[in-house]
């Protein structure tokens, strides 16, 4: 998030840290679309600082909601239908050869 100053303008990036913040979507990837869309015009809109002297009300809920991209892309997966892994063949490994359980090494 630090290098998208670097490539956009500052009031981009202030606009999409507080759009991302108003959407609860505290990462960077919502931070750099949010910066994006105020840069190509669609939502940008000069922070609204409330007078001094009046409390501050509450915002309301925005009726956008957030997807993380990585939550999109594991609901468009394919169904896994590959059946599950067996380590039925490691056993042969775990067994020792030449010894019981009870029995000691040695006299």
């Amino acid at each position: 998030m630090l290098l998208l100053g670097r490539h956009m303008e500052h009031e981009h990036v202030v606009a999409g840290l507080a759009a991302a913040h108003q959407a609860s979507a505290l990462t960077a990837d919502a931070v750099a679309l949010e910066a994006r869309k105020a840069a190509e015009g669609e939502t940008f809109t000069e922070p609204v600082k409330p007078a001094p002297a009046r409390p501050v009300q509450p915002q309301e809920e925005t009726s956008g909601t957030v997807t993380f991209l990585s939550d999109w892309r594991l609901s468009h997966l394919p169904p896994d239908n590959r059946p599950l892994p067996s380590v039925a063949h490691y056993d042969q490994l775990l067994q020792r050869h030449g010894r019981t359980a009870g029995e000691k090494e040695g006299p």
